[in-house]
């Protein structure tokens, strides 16, 4: 078939062909993030995603090795691997969720790293030959290194914008099938280009075969450990409904025979139990409830016994603000609690439709009823652009019980609980308002403890002296509710509190004015931990405190937004001595598999660059001068290139207020522009000032992104109120200069790398891939301790250096 295939020598580069392949790439890439989101947990999907991006890096060395055959038969090669890709793209992942990998048993046993390296080993693949065909174009046409790398580019900015389209319209399994599809076509398209028509009737078929596999075989087979599988197993259970979005897959159950009981945290001493409920899944986790309500309030007497209902007893009439609506129980709650008016917040529309719509007659169309008022969007979002002042603004417990136990979350990065998000709901409290978030009782204390320390940090930032004046917490046997006000909690509040923990066998852990000997009666623990935490937040030993604890609850800020990270390596020791004794329920999951991740790739990536490069020096000793400047210049730009991206990223999710929005305006607008320069810098090859216009754009990218850096959080600020429309169309004027300037670097590399030492481009191209793997890794690890702040600073170095070490001219 390859010679078939070859077809007479080209002498342009098939660039519609190259472009549709790297956005096929990238597409599967950020599906593949989709995909092991709902089969999996988050983190362990960023894990895989970083591991199989090494196929990038392989296929450069595996090109370094092969090139003079592979240039020898473009057509054919590029072609066939393009065809590949597709073929490979569904069968990788649907072989890689049947493995039977547990990441929850990693550390003790070792059968799951062998099939974490399965895994690996199939993810890799796909991404290895799409990663061929585009590395062998850069290696066959030299001198359209520049026009190729802007049809690179551009092509991967339509894919990661294509991927929320094709998230938004189908479920993520029937997306694969369509990416395998254009994998399919880019190949297609070379063929034809070659003069090889006939061949396109092969890819024809085997897109056929493909779109037409049994749903049965690409039906997602979900971690059994996870809420929606372990309900699943109850007999009589059953789907009802089920649909899908860029924002996750969402899951309606029934469980007549064992009816589901949701109410976290509820009070051994309520007299009444939850009606009839319906459980909602989002990627098969994070259970919510909706609740059969009938116009009846009595059968919802159960909500006056959660934690939660704390603040409805010292706010008469309150105006309330529900941030994370969900299945409606909170609105529910409000109501039968006194609320005049409730404003209720849910980022997805299809959970309100889903509530409202198709279970109205079971909900009781909770987010219309008398007083309420619906939004969908993003919760801190709308504050921000709220002009309104509430009562009360509750900040729901959203995420479950066993995710948030095992630090499923650590490494999510969530502006909700940031010590700047708080200072945001106080802004928007009325005179003697209150902030209340509900979190939960984890032991030893982690969430209460560091959401505590975050409200202190908030208070103190708003120039309050004494923050614990304005701060009560009190927990149950589950949960814990913290409370922030805009002023001094009263005497009368504070025997309101008193009251309503003594009705309901509910612990106060701190209030103004608290005692040790009222913090553990009911629910008791070996110590008052959770009282003894609060005072040491409050006191002048705060910050030994929180130096000194088992685990991190220093608080996040909108720069290192990882509040659900409590992961010390000092305490690692100690909780493995407790293994036998229960002791690995203790540990956060997410941040040591990613650090392992980033061992594993540094590994990878030196093995993969340094191995060919020792086989193709001892077959050609003379090719590779100045192999130490293009192993420099092209590691800087690969790790410079993704910090900058993932750090701006971040820093735009602020102001758009969506995340999908911002991954998909931002990631489209960086790869758009790059590819733009990528254009402009073939003129400054041709000038022979290639030097010149790294120089000039890595002076470019230090002023913007420093600038951007430390000015745009105030900018954002004064800019909340602007349509959404106008944000994104500012975001992207915002970003088209600093990408622009980005995509100089690269291609005026490459090609001075391929006029001086030809042989060494692929080896080039691997080494910048395998640096983005490592870099996508290294930037969240590096934000987490300082800041995605710092990220943007250690990019600006890395841009420096590779100016100052330009390996071509």
């Amino acid at each position: 078939m390859g010679s078939q295939l070859a077809g007479p020598p080209l002498d342009q580069p098939p660039y519609l062909a190259i472009a549709l392949l790297s956005a096929a790439a990238l597409s599967y890439e950020i599906l593949l993030m989709r995909l092991f989101s709902i089969i999996q947990w988050h983190h362990f999907a960023y894990m895989m995603i970083s591991v199989a991006l090494l196929g990038y890096g392989a296929a450069g060395a595996f090109v370094t090795l092969t090139q003079r055959p592979l240039r020898a038969r473009f057509t054919g090669a590029f072609a066939i691997t393009a065809g590949l890709f597709g073929a490979t793209a569904p069968l990788g992942f649907l072989a890689a969720q049947n493995v039977g990998f547990n990441a929850l048993e990693i550390l003790w046993d070792f059968r799951q790293l062998a099939r974490l390296a399965l895994i690996h080993a199939l993810l890799i693949v796909p991404f290895g030959c799409a990663a061929t065909a585009i590395c062998l174009s850069f290696t066959t046409f030299p001198a359209h290194i520049p026009r190729l790398y802007a049809a690179d580019i551009i092509g991967a900015a339509m894919g990661g914008l294509g991927s929320v389209g094709l998230l938004t319209i189908m479920r993520p399994e029937t997306a694969l099938r369509g990416i395998a599809v254009a994998g399919l076509a880019a190949g297609a398209l070379a063929v034809w280009r070659g003069g090889q028509r006939r061949a396109v009737v092969g890819f024809a078929l085997a897109a056929l075969v493909i779109l037409a596999l049994p749903a049965s075989w690409t039906e997602l087979q979900s971690s059994p450990y996870k809420e929606l599988a372990q309900t699943l197993q109850v007999a009589g259970t059953r789907v009802v409904a089920e649909t899908s979005s860029p924002l996750g897959v969402v899951t309606v159950v029934e469980s007549p025979t064992a009816p589901f009981r949701h109410a976290p945290g509820l009070s051994l001493l309520a007299s009444a139990e939850p009606p009839p409920q319906l459980g909602l899944f989002t990627d098969g986790d994070g259970l919510t409830a909706i609740n059969r309500f009938d116009g009846r309030w009595e059968p919802l007497a159960y909500l006056d016994f959660l934690t939660s209902a704390l603040p409805y007893h010292l706010l008469q009439r309150p105006t309330v603000l529900i941030l994370g609506a969900g299945g409606g129980t909170d609105i529910l709650q409000a109501l039968a609690l006194g609320a005049r008016t409730v404003d209720a917040v849910e980022l997805n529309p299809r959970v309100v439709s889903l509530v409202q719509d198709r279970f109205g007659d079971f909900s009781g169309r909770p987010y219309s009823l008398p007083g309420v008022r619906a939004h969908v969007g993003e919760a801190r979002g709308f504050v921000e652009a709220s002009a309104a002042r509430f009562d009360l603004i509750e900040v729901a417990l959203l995420d479950a019980f066993s995710a948030a136990a095992a630090g499923l979350h650590g490494l999510a990065e969530s502006y909700l609980y940031t010590v700047e998000a708080l200072e945001v709901y106080l802004d928007h409290l009325r005179p003697g308002g209150l902030l209340a978030i509900t979190r939960w009782v984890t032991l030893p204390p982690r969430d209460a403890l560091k959401l505590f320390a975050t409200a202190v940090a908030a208070l103190e930032a708003r120039g309050v002296a004494d923050p614990g004046t304005r701060l009560a917490m009190i927990r149950g046997w589950k949960t814990a509710t913290l409370l922030v006000k805009n002023g001094p909690f009263t005497p009368d509040e504070i025997a309101a509190i008193q009251a309503f923990c003594a009705a309901r066998a509910f612990d106060p852990a701190w209030y103004p004015g608290m005692t040790p000997d009222v913090a553990n009666r009911h629910n008791i623990l070996d110590q008052p931990y959770f009282y003894e935490g609060a005072t040491a937040l409050l006191s002048a030993r705060r910050a030994d405190f929180v130096d000194r604890y088992k685990f991190v609850i220093e608080p996040a800020t909108d720069d290192r937004p990882y509040f659900f990270r409590f992961f010390r390596w000092n305490a690692l020791p100690e909780i493995l001595a407790l293994k036998h004794r229960g002791g690995l329920s203790l540990l956060e999951w997410g941040y040591p598999v990613v650090i392992a991740t980033l061992a594993q790739a540094v590994v990878f990536g030196l093995v993969l660059t340094l191995l060919p490069l020792g086989l193709f020096l001892r077959r050609e000793p003379g090719a590779g001068r100045g192999a130490g400047d293009v192993a420099l210049y092209f590691t800087a730009l690969g790790l410079a290139f993704m910090f900058v991206e993932i750090a701006f990223i971040q820093k735009f999710i602020l102001f758009l207020n969506h995340p999908v929005y911002a991954v998909a305006v931002v990631l489209t607008a960086f790869l758009l522009f790059a590819g733009l320069g990528s254009r402009v810098a073939e003129r400054f090859q041709a000038a022979g000032q290639s030097r010149r216009g790294v120089r000039l754009a890595a002076g470019m990218i230090a002023g913007l992104a420093l600038g951007y850096a430390l000015a745009l959080p105030s900018a954002f600020q004064h800019l909340r109120d602007l349509a959404d429309g106008v944000k994104m169309g500012l975001s992207v004027l915002l970003i088209a200069p600093l990408a622009f300037a980005m995509g100089m670097p690269f291609p005026l590399g490459l090609a001075g790398v391929a006029a001086r030492a030809p042989a060494l481009t692929p080896w080039a191209w691997a080494l910048n891939g395998f640096a983005s793997v490592v870099a996508a890794v290294l930037a969240t690890v590096l934000a987490i301790h300082w800041g995605f702040t710092t990220v943007v600073i250690v990019a600006v170095a890395l841009y420096l250096t590779a100016a100052v070490r330009f390996p071509g001219e």
